[in-house]
């Protein structure tokens, strides 16, 4: 693990595999930390890339800005972050959250991203209502902690049959959530309610994107998946069975099958 003070935070992130591979940073998304992306990175460095997973300001190890944080703020880290690596452009990917925070320095910052890998997440503008929901929520973990919130989404993060049938996985989910401090999710809860809308942006790209999702995803299901590739219809959709929120997590296998086939066919055998 790496920590370095960046834009006034300390962020903590762990930067394998070979220094000339093809660099792919990996977001994770709300309550979450980097370990979110394990199996993952661990698919990607050994086939030969070179893998950067961050702490998000206020999740993790990183150090926590109370208030409010805006995508554009976490989006400015990251891209703080490639500078200091001193990568020019990589591929850019993150689930959830993390998926908008990819969009938003696509939208900011195109020249950086190589390709994009959206995973289980959304394009619009928060709605009123969502705006409500997410700053309540906010000001509820601040109250009473992570633990209670914790225990209520679980079944939604994971698809509700994994619950039972992972229990390795679900303790793993419920450890990350309920070590997140209270002040970073809340903090980005009421940034991430005043978040713009990406469809432009993601009608722009040209780079080659990813789509995954899980098949019983109920926080962000298939047509929220379908809805981004008709805005990008170049885009590649895969639909990961058996899994809800977190596809990755869940069926690590079938998503990093997916994930090492984009890259190769892609991205790698692309030239830039």
């Amino acid at each position: 693990m790496n920590a370095i003070d960046l834009r006034g935070a300390t962020l903590h992130h762990d930067d394998r595999g070979p220094s000339t591979g093809l660099p792919v940073l990996l977001i994770h998304g709300h309550p979450f930390n980097r370990t979110l992306w394990e199996p993952q990175a661990t698919a990607l460095i050994a086939a030969g890339y070179r893998v950067i997973t961050p702490d998000l300001r206020g999740y993790g190890d990183s150090g926590v800005t109370p208030g409010k944080v805006y995508l554009s703020d976490l989006a400015e880290d990251l891209v703080a972050l490639l500078d200091h690596l001193d990568i020019e452009r990589a591929v850019i990917g993150g689930v959830s959250m993390g998926g908008q925070i990819a969009m938003e320095i696509q939208r900011s910052h195109p020249g950086r991203v190589r390709a994009l890998v959206l995973s289980d997440s959304s394009f619009p503008a928060e709605t009123d209502e969502g705006k409500a929901f997410r700053n309540g929520l906010a000001d509820r973990v601040l109250a009473e902690g992570m633990d209670g919130y914790a225990g209520e989404v679980i079944d939604k993060m994971l698809a509700d049959y994994n619950v039972a049938a992972m229990p390795e996985v679900a303790a793993r989910v419920l450890d990350m959530m309920r070590a997140t401090d209270p002040r970073g999710a809340a903090a980005a809860l009421r940034g991430r309610a005043e978040r713009p809308d990406y469809g432009d942006t993601l009608a722009a790209v040209r780079t080659p994107v990813l789509i995954v999702v899980g098949r019983d995803d109920v926080y962000t299901p298939v047509a929220a998946a379908e809805a981004i590739h008709r805005l990008v219809p170049h885009a590649t959709l895969t639909v990961i069975e058996k899994a809800g929120h977190l596809p990755g997590v869940e069926q690590p296998d079938a998503f990093n099958a997916t994930l090492l086939d984009f890259l190769t066919t892609r991205v790698t055998s692309r030239s830039g």
